[in-house]
């Protein structure tokens, strides 16, 4: 098991994973332009959980420097696993690499937004990890 930064070569198996996520595919030149988004960042990274050469999951991290409080928090941004490998400790793995990434760059926390959708499996996995609900996020596309 090998959890690293995210790598070209990861592009296709990504991609698939995110589809999960987000209910269509990307194409590989839609994940790379991703991948090259977080190279350019000072605030994003990409993970991917690697077991035997094989991807089996993938995280978005992001710092957050907040306004209203002087502190800083990690945000898991994305963070998805293969369905069959569900159960298999990949998750927690990655919100544990993303606790400890999170505490190496000075943040006071993690926090992570989840969809309602996922509120039978996704967030009793969160609370099961000592995530609590504090809110609603409000979105308004244009």
């Amino acid at each position: 098991m090998l959890i690293r930064l995210m790598e070209d070569r990861d592009i296709d198996a990504a991609r698939h994973l995110l589809a999960i996520l987000n209910g269509s595919l990307m194409t590989p030149e839609e994940m790379r332009d991703r991948l090259e988004m977080t190279r350019r960042s000072i605030s994003d990274e990409l993970f991917v959980y690697e077991d035997d050469g094989v991807i089996r999951g993938v995280m978005g991290f992001r710092l957050r420097e907040r306004i209203e409080h002087v502190s800083r928090y990690g945000e898991i941004s994305a963070l998805v696993t293969e369905a069959e490998h569900r159960r298999a400790g990949i998750g927690r793995a990655l919100v544990a690499f993303a606790e400890q990434h999170a505490a190496e760059k000075g943040c006071e926390g993690t926090w992570l937004a989840s969809g309602f959708q996922r509120k039978e499996e996704a967030h009793l996995f969160y609370e099961s990890l000592g995530f609590e609900k504090t809110g609603y996020r409000f979105v308004k596309k244009l």
